[in-house]
């Protein structure tokens, strides 16, 4: 299924651009990916939106489906990466990222020989290390094969990868670069004991992607 004006939407500023694609059970204008959004925007950064095929049927039709095998959201991630190099100026790079599923796909992108030149790295945000209640499944196999920087906003209470499992058990490769928000579940959402609103926390989330992608740019380490 091609992408369309109907299934893909671009925010923001004139800042970097991030190509981002949504998790597995709501669209690209969820009230969690749009709040996501705004924040990134606020923060400087340009973001491109699309839709899997599974979910533009269910906008169609109203029926929920599971995700397209991995096949076929990987073909949608290249179209939208030709639709998004539209966006960019001589030279330009670009990031790839998304909400869970949608970052987890992002991840394959940057991985291995053949990885695109004007990809510059990627943004996950809320990563599905493992099904929720089932912390043996790790989903980070590729991850030594990343060719790119991969940066990952995780909130410190998210059940598919709390921080004492993530920080206990997987040992990371230099590539993968982990943000922790602060008491926060799978939609980086602050428990209320935390003192943080929904708002603050994801600003301080798009200020760390902003900094991350200014110093990916920059060909800082970090």
């Amino acid at each position: 299924m091609t992408i369309t004006a109907e299934n893909r939407l671009v925010t923001g500023p004139d800042g970097p651009l991030l190509v981002l694609a949504h998790g597995a059970g709501a669209p690209m204008d969820s009230g969690p990916m749009g709040e996501l959004t705004e924040a990134l925007n606020r923060a400087g950064i340009r973001v491109l939106r699309f839709e899997f095929p599974y979910m533009v049927k269910t906008r169609q039709d109203g029926r929920r489906r599971p995700p397209d095998r991995a096949p076929v959201l990987m073909d949608s991630w290249h179209q939208a990466l030709e639709l998004a190099r539209g966006y960019l100026g001589a030279g330009e790079r670009l990031f790839v990222g998304g909400k869970s599923m949608g970052g987890r796909m992002a991840s394959h992108l940057l991985c291995g020989p053949g990885v695109a030149v004007d990809l510059a790295g990627g943004l996950c945000f809320g990563y599905p290390f493992h099904p929720p209640g089932k912390p043996g499944g790790w989903r980070t196999g590729h991850f030594p094969t990343l060719q790119r920087p991969l940066w990952i906003a995780q909130g410190e209470r998210d059940p598919f990868g709390r921080r004492a499992e993530v920080s206990g058990l997987v040992e990371l490769p230099d590539p993968v670069h982990i943000h922790w928000a602060h008491d926060a579940d799978h939609d980086l959402v602050p428990a209320k004991r935390s003192g943080l609103t929904k708002r603050h926390l994801l600003d301080q989330v798009a200020a760390a992607a902003n900094a991350f992608m200014a110093n990916t740019l920059m060909g800082v380490s970090q």
